[in-house]
Order: structure tokens, then sequence, then C-alpha cells
């Protein structure tokens, strides 16, 4: 199961991730595989400056915007392409 937490707290809101977690949710449903992705909100990573944060299992991705989120997914999720 892989793990993505994005940060909603008041740094990253600012930042746009309502829209990033909507993205990351479009994806996993696009690709069918909530079965092995958990997808959650959380709040502060501790990389408030950085945001929008989010966390692929134990790596941390920093200044994710909507736009880059196809690119992310694509390497840290389908490795790429390979699903």
């Amino acid at each position: 199961m892989t793990h993505i937490a994005i940060c909603i707290g008041s740094a990253c809101h600012l930042r746009g991730a309502h829209g990033v977690l909507r993205a990351f949710s479009a994806l996993v449903e696009k690709y069918r595989l909530s079965a092995t992705i958990d997808l959650a909100g959380n709040f502060c990573q501790g990389r408030c400056t950085e945001g929008v944060v989010i966390k692929i299992d134990d790596e941390i991705i920093t200044n994710v915007s909507q736009e880059k989120v196809f690119a992310i997914f694509q390497e840290k999720v389908l490795k790429e392409g390979s699903v």
C-alpha cells in the first residue's frame, strides 16, 4: 500500500493544497488504485515555508502545485508508467 499525505494546514491551504488533494484523488480514481493507495489530508509536516508539502510513503516532496501532480504521480506512484 502506498501512503500519500497532503498537508492541508494553513500555509499549504493558502498555496492550493485542496487543489493538489483533488488532483491526486482524481488520478487514484482514473487509474483505479483506491485499493492500493491510502490518500489523506493531514496537518503540518514541518515545512510550512515550502508548501504545498506532500509525503509519499517516507519521502517528503515540497513546493507541489496542482500542475505538478501528474508528473509526481507518474514518477512516484505509477513508477513511470508501469501500471
